[in-house]
């Protein structure tokens, strides 16, 4: 199996003022492609770190971070943005959608920060993505004429149509009940299913139930790597 993610020996410090605060403790991960993986772990563990780290928002202080084959902890800015943009789907607890952009709009947008790699129907691909998701009947609502689950389901549609390496989510049913969270844990096991790698971090145990393995980030370090 390719490795979509290689990280080795990342260690990442802050400093506050005179102290120095060290997030990661030198973390060596390896996830391959089509993995769905829960991170887990209490407030000031490491795991929101970490998954800035995944998610080239933040770099490591030391150590080597390779994303589908390319070296990326060494890069700039403006390579970082690239890369974001090209290799890697975003979807937050807050949806973080257009309010007054149409639902195909909204998919449509990250199409028009590829640099290097052009789409060839950057709109037919938004389509196929909500129609992925399930609301291809949806493509001129505003989000406000959508529920909380459907806004979560646009935000999936816009962090997959770029095509990336990875789709990284960040508690993605923190705003959702357990209805419409469970209906948006069936689809990420439904994209899975169709070879997306998925790395979720997430505090709730019955929602990391539905990945098929979960790590447990204490202290800066990984504290448990199982399959579920």
């Amino acid at each position: 199996m390719q490795n979509v993610v290689q990280i080795n020996a990342v260690q990442k410090i802050y400093s506050m003022g005179e102290n120095q605060v060290h997030a990661l403790r030198g973390v060596d991960l390896s996830i391959n492609t089509g993995e769905f993986v829960a991170i887990m772990g209490a407030s000031g563990s490491g795991k929101s770190t970490l998954m800035n780290i995944l998610g080239c928002l933040d770099q490591p202080t030391a150590g080597k971070y390779t994303l589908s084959g390319q070296r990326v902890d060494n890069m700039n800015k403006d390579q970082l943005a690239d890369i974001r943009a090209s290799s890697i789907g975003f979807v937050f607890q807050g949806f973080n959608l257009l309010s007054r952009t149409t639902t195909l709009e909204n998919v449509e947008l990250p199409t028009q920060y590829l640099r290097h790699r052009k789409l060839a129907n950057p709109r037919q691909r938004a389509i196929d993505m909500l129609s992925l998701v399930g609301l291809e009947d949806r493509l001129d609502h505003v989000p406000n004429q959508l529920s909380g689950g459907q806004q979560q389901r646009v935000a999936i549609a816009r962090a997959l149509v770029n095509e990336p390496s990875i789709l990284l989510a960040d508690e993605p049913t923190g705003n959702l009940d357990s209805k419409r969270s469970a209906e948006i844990m069936v689809l990420f096991q439904q994209l899975n299913a169709q070879g997306i790698t998925i790395v979720m971090v997430t505090h709730e145990d019955e929602i990391a139930a539905f990945a098929k393995r979960t790590i447990v980030v204490r202290d800066g370090l990984i504290q448990s790597d199982t399959l579920n």
